[in-house]
């Protein structure tokens, strides 16, 4: 009877509490609602390795200067020689340039002029030489009865760029020279005229291997197995035309070479 007196005692206490609205039952110790519970620390994330980097392809280093050497050589006549100049895509200088220089007038004259680096009118006009230069080079050669396009063949000369594409520095780099003189050397040897003329400093080093064309102009050099005439470029003289009676005396020397030539040829 004990057991269900106290039932119903402990029942008649609960309903009570719950008529007071009592309606969650708490424990022997203290809550504190307001305290922040302490959230357990995130598990750390293992770090993720990265994957190992492959090793990065190897550089081929190409040797531009017997690239160069190699497309040269294997052109069997002028028009090759262009073509492969066209393909040849080593020398920065193309990028920039607005047209390739290569030559103009008759490939089978006995005079071959090698120009200087392109400057920019030159780069406009293509050809080797430009404005008051072209026009002043048509006068000097027409005293001595040469021209680009003479009826007689053996009074034609052929023009030709040292450099195809202008560049900023003048000179232009040393790299930039050595990659052209094989497609330079190849083309005299294509063209195989009589006599050479360098007028210029990068025609002298690119035929003759050092510059200097003040010092060596009116002295015959022999490179590629023909005689090699320096003369100063007609812009030169157009700066300074005191020095066109110098190159009238190389204008002379230029003809009685050729009339030597003619003579030792009959």
């Amino acid at each position: 009877m004990d057991s269900v007196d106290t039932y119903w005692a402990d029942r008649a206490a609960l309903e009570w509490q719950v008529e007071l609205g009592v309606h969650e039952a708490i424990g022997d110790q203290p809550v504190n609602r307001y305290e922040i519970p302490e959230k357990p620390p995130k598990p750390v994330a293992a770090a993720l390795k990265p994957p190992p980097a492959s090793e990065p392809p190897a550089k081929v280093e190409v040797d531009v200067t017997a690239d160069a050497a190699k497309l040269a050589l294997a052109s069997a006549d002028i028009p090759a020689l262009r073509s492969a100049l066209d393909r040849f895509e080593h020398c920065t200088l193309k990028r920039g340039a607005r047209s390739t220089v290569f030559a103009q007038g008759d490939p089978a004259a006995r005079v071959l002029i090698i120009g200087d680096a392109p400057d920019r009118d030159v780069d406009r006009a293509g050809t080797p030489f430009a404005n008051g230069a072209a026009q002043l080079l048509d006068c000097m050669f027409a005293a001595i009865d040469m021209s680009l396009e003479a009826a007689d063949a053996a009074d034609r000369m052929y023009l030709v760029a040292p450099m195809p594409w202008r560049s900023a520095a003048q000179p232009p780099h040393e790299l930039d020279i050595q990659m052209m003189v094989p497609f330079l050397h190849r083309h005299i040897r294509l063209a195989n005229p009589d006599v050479v003329v360098v007028m210029g400093n990068t025609a002298c080093q690119m035929v003759l291997g050092h510059t200097g064309v003040s010092r060596m102009r009116g002295k015959w050099a022999e490179a590629l197995d023909r005689p090699v005439l320096p003369m100063l470029h007609p812009a030169a003289l157009m700066q300074n035309p005191s020095a066109k009676k110098d190159a009238w005396a190389d204008l002379l020397a230029l003809r009685e070479k050729l009339k030597g030539l003619k003579d030792g040829a009959k």
